[in-house]
């Protein structure tokens, strides 16, 4: 039967739209359209949701501080005292020695960095900033080459500083120190010895609301100059980021909503030089310790955003040192001082979690699985456009084993494994419960 002119006129009316849709889903899977596009279609689903579910609005409050303390007291109240005699004195064995530091010049700009931006890429500032950390010592390769490793999935929302470091000596020929507790001092020891330093720190931006909202950003520390109290970085993300000048006091200010980390990038035969200008940080713990002396004090001296990351860098510390019960204490402070702020013109650091998974390790070893739990969740399902962090799901995953459900860590697991394949923590787990693949 002959269509007539109406239903012809219908068909291409619906058909055309159905065709164009086709053709475009098509094309969006030629890899190169994906590449250019893939993150901008993140972007507007991102704005989408969050117009719809502000995150700022997300509180994670804890449950389980009462349940914790009652299980240390039991714990305290059944061990017996012990009669002992007067203790001897004895004098305690000074501190390993660190070698004397010669006086720093009063400005030190590195040559040979080839700087790399994270245009048109989605969250690839880790990737860029560490290809110049590597290329700087010799390495013959590019963002996209790191990004490929530690970031296979272009949803990813973050790269750890132990990704970075597995890189590079999985990778590369090179190796990575990592530490907490940093600050300008240590830095200008460090440039002055000829090391560059990759550190991941705050970052501070306008988003389509008009509200002020943080952000995590790694920057590229290649230089400074004390006659204007300055450091000179390598900055992937903003247009004139190559080469750019920021003052100490604004540089402490982003850094210390991450505990003043700082990386430093290199070759076996510079290990003696890198020692020298770490003076005390070449001691893991001693760093550690020295991060929690710095926040402590911050706790009672910083107010609103910054009495936040405070709180948060003391429990840091503390996981450091393998101290879970005070820095599960130390998060629940840091939580409530979070949940009291008020979402003005600078909204609430939501996105913390993407960045540091801190609490988790505390509550996780303090036995408190149902905080870990409802952590994750207010992570994945309120603070992101969709649940893509495979580090939330691998502590959740925890904690239900934790609690006997183990259906269901396994299905936490296996997600964890699915947003980035290959990594090695998620497979461990199913490895060990005889669910993998």
């Amino acid at each position: 039967m002959a269509l007539t002119p109406r239903k012809k006129t219908l068909l291409w009316i619906i058909g055309i739209p159905v065709l164009a849709g086709i053709l475009a889903v098509s094309l969006y899977q030629i890899p190169f359209i994906h590449e250019k596009l893939s993150w901008r279609i993140d972007e507007l689903r991102t704005r989408i949701k969050y117009a719809l579910n502000p995150p700022e609005e997300a509180v994670f409050l804890p449950e389980q501080q009462d349940e914790l303390a009652t299980i240390v007291q039991e714990t305290l109240s059944a061990l017996t005292p012990e009669a002992t005699a007067t203790p001897e004195t004895s004098t305690p064995e000074p501190p390993t020695p660190t070698p004397t530091l010669q006086p720093l010049p009063e400005s030190v700009i590195l040559e040979g960095v080839q700087y790399e931006d994270q245009h048109n890429r989605w969250n690839y500032c880790g990737p860029s900033n560490l290809s110049m950390s590597l290329t700087f010592w010799g390495w013959d390769g590019n963002r996209d080459i790191v990004g490929e490793y530690v970031k296979p999935s272009d949803k990813d929302k973050n790269v750890l500083p132990s990704e970075m470091e597995e890189f590079v000596r999985t990778q590369t020929f090179l190796n990575m120190l990592i530490r907490q507790g940093g600050d300008i001092q240590v830095l200008k020891q460090l440039l002055a010895a000829g090391f560059p330093v990759l550190v991941e720190k705050g970052y501070y931006e306008v988003d389509y609301t008009g509200t002020l909202g943080w952000l995590g950003h790694y920057q590229y520390v290649t230089g400074y100059d004390d006659s204007i109290d300055s450091l000179l970085v390598q900055d992937t993300y903003i247009t004139d980021g190559q080469n750019h000048w920021t003052t100490y006091d604004e540089f402490l200010d982003g850094w210390i909503s991450f505990n003043y980390i700082f990386m430093v990038v290199y070759p076996a035969e510079q290990l003696e030089a890198l020692n020298t200008a770490l003076g005390p940080w070449i001691d893991a713990s001693w760093a550690a310790q020295h991060g929690l002396d710095t926040a402590t004090a911050q706790t009672q001296s910083e107010t609103g955003l910054n009495e936040f990351f405070a709180w948060f860098n003391v429990g840091t510390s503390h996981v450091a040192l393998q101290q879970y019960v005070d820095a599960a204490y130390a998060y629940d402070q840091a939580f409530a001082v979070y949940a009291a702020m008020q979402v003005d013109d600078v909204s609430r650091p939501y996105r913390i979690m993407w960045y540091q998974t801190g609490p988790y390790w505390a509550y996780y070893y303090s036995g408190r699985y149902t905080d870990v739990i409802n952590l994750a969740n207010t992570t994945l399902l309120e603070t992101v456009s969709e649940p893509v962090l495979e580090e939330s799901f691998y502590w959740r995953g925890l904690a239900y084993e934790g609690l006997g459900d183990l259906d269901q860590a396994v299905y936490d697991w296996q997600v964890a494994l699915e947003l980035h394949p290959d990594w090695d923590p998620a497979r461990f787990q199913l490895e060990r419960v005889g669910a993998y693949p």
